[in-house]
Parts: structure tokens; sequence; C-alpha cells
């Protein structure tokens, strides 16, 4: 009897922006999964994001893009999608508007492309669908493999799994260095400046926090750990600086025990959302409109629109172009503090 030919689909995802945007690909990766639990899907990122991509338990392999390192030139990038090929991808679809990714994605020379309709070289892509600029993010990928929701149907959690020794090491941590359940994490840093909540501000709402019996735990990467520890040196023991001490999938499972988790507009907000916590994303420079808000039930964000100039774009600057800061210092750590209030009642 012949054998039947069971054709196994192989996907190809390409994202290689930074770690905020890995962790919101992965509800449309989730949803291709979940389309063919036979597919293998393989995730092209770049080395930070490799542990995110990793923790899915939908994703077959993860391949990196040293895309400032030795996949920088032109050429090396086609030798890249050039090995690539041998995989025999059946789909591309790519998130991630750059040109690399869209000269990637020609390298490859495979049928059934997807990408969106402003990216770099859109021609690169058999199909191109439109970026909606008021949609969120998870929604707008979600579009890119013909997923449309007319309702809150998109709002998919990110899903990341954490393996046991993780677990156990948090569970020790927090039993042998926080001492309490008690638990509430800022995390007051970014990439852009003009993203990070004054400093002062910052101090005035682990004060309030503190008064109520919380103990504060700032997080962050290593970029963060100046910024957090001058935040901190303002209190005592009930103020940790844990940047730079843990992993995503790390920080992942301490979120999981934490009250609230206060984070400017950026990656942590998301790692709140793959723990499911409430979470409190606070917008200086830019919008909630940009698409990159907390969607989860529990959560908010809060922001000052009473200026001219914001949004100044949608990443931000590493300087206020105004010279003023106004949407950082006119957001009153009074107003953040009422909405922390309702969040905790709320969850209590």
């Amino acid at each position: 009897m012949e054998a039947l030919n069971h054709h196994i689909e192989k996907i190809l995802v390409i994202q290689t922006a930074f770690p905020g945007d890995a962790i919101l690909t992965l509800p449309v990766i989730q949803q291709l999964k979940n389309r063919n639990e036979n597919a293998l899907i393989d995730v092209i990122c770049i080395p930070s994001t490799k542990i995110i991509f990793e923790a899915s338990p939908h994703i077959n392999s993860v391949i990196e893009l040293e895309k400032k390192g030795k996949h920088k030139s032109l050429f090396a990038l086609y030798k890249f999608s050039k090995q690539l090929r041998k995989n025999n991808y059946d789909a591309v679809y790519s998130p991630h508007r750059s040109l690399r990714s869209a000269l990637l994605t020609l390298g490859l020379n495979v049928k059934e492309t997807y990408g969106f309709d402003n990216s770099t070289l859109k021609f690169a892509y058999r199909y191109t669908v439109k970026y909606n600029l008021s949609d969120h993010e998870v929604k707008r990928n979600l579009s890119l493999i013909g997923e449309n929701y007319s309702d809150e149907g998109w709002k998919i959690l990110p899903e990341i799994s954490v393996p046991g020794e993780i677990r156990n090491k948090i569970d020790v941590f927090i039993k042998n260095e926080i001492k309490t359940k008690n638990i509430i994490a800022i995390a007051p840093g970014s990439v852009w400046q003009t993203k990070v909540y004054p400093a002062e501000h910052y101090k005035e709402i682990i004060n309030f926090l503190t008064e109520d019996g919380y103990t504060t735990i700032l997080i962050g990467g290593e970029t963060d750990k100046d910024l957090c520890e001058q935040i901190k040196n303002s209190f005592g023991d009930k103020v940790l600086n844990l940047a730079g001490k843990f992993s995503f999938i790390e920080t992942t499972e301490l979120l999981r025990n934490v009250k609230l988790l206060i984070s400017n507009d950026s990656a942590p907000t998301h790692l709140g959302m793959c723990a499911d916590i409430p979470v409190l994303t606070i917008y200086c420079s830019t919008v909630p409109g940009f698409g990159f808000y907390p969607y989860n039930e529990q959560s908010e964000f809060i922001s000052f629109n009473n200026l001219d100039c914001k949004p100044c774009g949608i990443h931000g600057y590493r300087q206020c172009p105004t010279e003023t800061f106004d949407c950082g210092y006119k957001l009153k750590p009074a107003t953040v503090i009422e909405k922390i209030k309702k969040l905790l009642a709320a969850n209590d």
C-alpha cells in the first residue's frame, strides 16, 4: 500500500525588534500553532530576545540574526538567507517592517510571504496587509495572518513557559530576600529617556507604597541599575534594587508574585501581561494610541495629554525636543497614586 504524503507545514516568523515587540509577537505565533498543531514554526530574532522566543511552547526553533555583528553587511545577510533556504519554508510572516527583514525575505525565495503595507521594500512580500495605526500591536500582528476581529477577541495573552527550576529559584528568593507577599514592582527605566517618568516622582509614589505597608522591588536590565539605585537610596530595606539580577523569564515568574507592576511604556509592561497581573503603564512622551498598552482585564494606563508637543515620536527621544519634559513632570505623582489605589482595591 502506498504511503500517504503528510506534508508538515514549515513557517518562519521574522521579528528582529526590541524585547517588547518580541513579546507582542507571541500571540500571532500562538494562533498560527492553533490553526495547525503539526506546523513547525521557526523565529528569526536578535540575540537579546532569543530567550523570550525559546520560552514559547509553540516555537520549534529560534534562529539568531546578529544584525550588529556577523550579519551586518548585505553580503552576510544574503549568505544567511541562502543557508536558510535549505529549511524549505512554506510561508514567511514578517511583523518587523525594516529593510533588513525585507531583504532577508527576498533572499529566502519563499512563495508565500506576508508583510505590512508600510514595510520598507514592501514588494518583497507577495501579500501585504494594512498597518492600522489605531489598532493595538497584537491586533495588527494578527491581521498579518488573516485574523480580523470586530470585538475584543484579539486580546490573546502572550504565553511564556517557565521551567520548574526557575519557579523554585524565585520562590526561594522571595522567601529569603523579600520576605513578604505584599510586593509592588516598579520598572522605572527605558531605552528612550523621554519615556522615563521622573525619578523624583517615582520616589513620591514609593513613599506612599511604603507607608501603606508594601515592599517595592525595582526591576529592569543592566542599563537600569544606576537609575534604580538612585531611587532606592532614598529608602531603607523596603525597596530592593533587582535591576540586572534576573532574566526576562525569571522576571516574568517574579512578577507573578506581585500585587501590581508600575512601568513606563517599555518591555516590562508586556512581561506583566505574560504574568497576567495588574499593570499600570505610565506614558510620558508616547501615547497609548500607538498600540502598546497593557490589555489584560485588570490593567490600566495613565497619561498627561494636554500638550501640543505630545506625542513627539513613536519611540520617544534621548532628550526632550522642547527641553521641558512637561509630559513627565505635569503628570503628578498624586494623580498616579489615585490610580494605584483604585487598581489595588479592584484586585484585592
